[in-house]
């Protein structure tokens, strides 16, 4: 096996312990998975170092925040000790709105910067790109109303997502990366200028 095969395997296996460590609430192991001086996550609730997303997950978790995520194709392109990496997903969150409770369903890709950190791939940067989501009540008889304004207050996708979250107390971004448009335009020039040598993977100052 070549060692751009064995290091797709790697990303692949790295991804895909993000989503089962961090669902599962199992924090230590979860730190291990980002870089451990530059990790960065952006979501839309978070944007900041790993180090503070892992506290406010976790936080999160055991307050009875339920966010759960999905898995499906993903790809990776390498150069040298660095790689980007597009993984299909889906974000599951599961709260009350006005008293109502609810599922909100986005799906889109999980865009990582990665870097060889002591012979082992980490994430230096994770961008998700929203594509599309929706929201449905868990009871189907249920009776939901939704404030219009509160609603186009964010892209289309990732509408739904951003009022749920709203509702429940987060600051929402909204201006993060969709299907088509400036901001995933960047997100991908700054992917190319990772891959091409670029000290710094996009992330933002705060």
């Amino acid at each position: 096996m070549s060692t751009t095969d064995t290091d797709r395997l790697e990303i692949r296996a790295l991804v895909e312990n993000w989503a089962l460590w961090r669902d599962a609430g199992d924090w230590e192991r979860f730190a291990t998975v980002w870089h451990p001086r530059t990790g960065w996550m952006s979501a839309t609730w978070f944007q900041g170092p790993a180090s503070e997303f892992i506290a406010a997950s976790r936080t999160g978790f055991e307050n009875g925040v339920s966010i759960l995520h999905f898995l499906g194709g993903h790809t990776a392109d390498i150069s040298g000790d660095r790689a980007v990496a597009q993984t299909k997903m889906t974000i599951n969150q599961r709260a009350d709105v006005d008293g109502v409770p609810v599922d909100v369903v986005c799906t889109g890709r999980f865009y990582d910067f990665l870097a060889v950190h002591e012979r082992q791939w980490k994430i230096v940067r994770r961008q998700p790109i929203y594509e599309k989501d929706r929201l449905d009540a868990v009871d189907p008889a249920a009776s939901l109303s939704l404030d219009p304004a509160l609603l186009g207050r964010f892209p289309i996708g990732y509408r739904h997502l951003g009022y749920v979250q709203t509702k429940a107390g987060f600051t929402v971004g909204e201006g993060l990366p969709g299907l088509t448009g400036a901001a995933v335009e960047t997100l991908y020039r700054e992917g190319g200028d990772w891959l091409a040598g670029s000290g710094t993977p996009g992330i933002p100052l705060r």
